[in-house]
């Protein structure tokens, strides 16, 4: 059987193929994606989950206080309660109607690329918020604009504990120095090694202290919302990497954004970054001379990420790996709904309980609960990572169970081999599916195969 690059692009840059929709018919279409992933109307704002977690806490003082928990307090709880769920199904949505697909796993990529999840549900709103104002308005824009914006979100200050940061030598620290937190030093950290330069590059102990100091002053609470204070910052200039920023009129922001505009321009930012996305697109070990020309244009560009997706996307290395990557729990949920021909309405009309029992439930069965991954880094990218006898064995449940759930009836296994691998599916599938005694074990045979659950 033989495929172009329509069904290429669908599979390995997008969540797979569609019978209710055409593949992106070339490069264009799939680079035209990114520019419609960026917030939709239905986009959370920052003062949204502070109204939500404002009224949260009150609930918990008129507790504490033996009082009766008001009326906007009650509500407030269940409406943080349901906000996960609700997350994930308008993602899903978002994925299932993209038409290339491109532009919703780009979101996804970044908000992995920047973790920064709500650790408790009083901030599950500001997660929210962190996706729709430091994420998708970037991901068609320069890399720079991101990093600022994603590194600035009171979602990441409080999920790094920036909040808590304060200049050593600071008007704050001298007034009560029994009484203030010290420098914290992990959101400089992690911007260094897991947003820009990458583990290993030639920065040190002193430049990520250094960054430390300038991030001082940022500052969030849900009560007075986002600030620079500068009580909390250290004075003076700091020197990152051999340049200074800052001084006797330090501009505060205005020098954290320099800073981290000189991180995203940096070649080693460009190389790492880039190999990440070729990771993530194309191959665990994806080839050196794609990983280089990625950066080259990144270079060149000043980290213009709609010139360095088309070095990807037009790559020989997209047909060449073609399978060398396993989907992740979220993707493969995706790509399992569009090959059934499942819309994003259909989706939207679920009730809650069978949501959760077709796409909710089995995320952490096979490994990736929803918006939850372990630490800063992420979620993995290696296919060991993903597969291992329990997981393999939660995948083949989704398979055996999620279609009956959401369709009354199932579609023929030979059209579905079809329009679900445009030509892609291994002589062995090709085979073992017109032979399947039943719908049913067709269609399983369909989704459980390794040809679905790599791209």
């Amino acid at each position: 059987m033989s495929f172009g690059f329509p069904e290429l692009a669908a599979i390995r840059l997008g969540f797979g193929l569609s019978p209710l929709m055409p593949p992106p018919a070339d490069a264009a279409a799939v680079l035209a994606g990114p520019a419609h992933a960026g917030p939709g109307p239905e986009a959370w704002t920052t003062a949204e989950a502070s109204r939500l977690a404002l009224a949260s806490r009150e609930g918990v003082k008129a507790r504490r206080e033996g009082r009766p928990e008001p009326p906007e307090s009650v509500e407030a709880n269940r409406r943080l309660g349901a906000l996960m769920t609700e997350d994930l199904r308008r993602r899903v949505i978002r994925a299932v109607d993209d038409p290339a697909g491109f532009g919703e796993r780009l979101v996804q990529f970044w908000c992995d690329h920047f973790t920064a999840r709500a650790v408790n549900k009083v901030n599950t709103g500001l997660a929210l918020a962190y996706q729709d104002e430091a994420i998708r308005p970037h991901v068609n824009g320069r890399f720079e604009d991101m990093l600022f914006a994603a590194e600035t979100h009171p979602m990441m200050l409080v999920y790094l504990d920036q909040i808590s940061s304060r200049g050593p030598n600071s008007p704050f620290v001298k007034r009560r120095p029994e009484r203030t937190l010290g420098l914290n030093e992990n959101l400089a950290r992690e911007a260094m090694e897991l947003h820009t330069l990458g583990v290993g590059a030639s920065y040190s102990q002193k430049d990520v202290r250094q960054l430390a100091e300038l991030l001082t002053g940022l500052s969030f609470s849900h009560a007075e919302g986002f600030s620079f204070k500068q009580v909390i910052a250290e004075p003076g200039a700091e020197t990152v990497l051999g340049k200074s920023y800052g001084g006797n009129r330090r501009g505060g922001l205005d020098d954290i954004r320099a800073a981290f505009r000189d991180l995203a321009r940096r070649p080693e930012t460009a190389l790492y970054v880039s190999r990440k996305l070729a990771v993530h697109f194309v191959s665990d070990d994806p080839p050196q001379d794609l990983v280089q020309a990625m950066a080259d244009v990144w270079r060149d560009t000043d980290g213009d990420l709609p010139q360095v997706y088309r070095v990807l996307v037009t790559h020989p290395a997209l047909a060449s790996t073609l399978r060398a990557k396993v989907r992740q729990p979220f993707d493969l949920t995706v790509t399992g709904l569009r090959a059934l021909g499942v819309t994003g309405q259909q989706i939207a009309a679920l009730d809650d309980q069978t949501f959760r029992r077709a796409v909710w439930n089995h995320l952490p069965l096979m490994g990736q609960p929803w918006n939850q991954p372990k630490g800063p880094d992420g979620w993995p990218e290696d296919a060991e990572a993903w597969i291992a006898p329990q997981t393999m064995a939660a995948r083949i449940n989704w398979a055996l169970r999620m279609p009956r759930l959401l369709l009354p009836e199932l579609p023929d296994p030979r059209e579905m081999l079809v329009s679900a691998f445009g030509g892609t599916q291994s002589e062995q599938l090709a085979w073992a599916v017109p032979k399947a005694e039943s719908e049913a074990e067709g269609v399983v045979l369909i989704l459980a195969s390794g040809d679905f659950n790599r791209r």
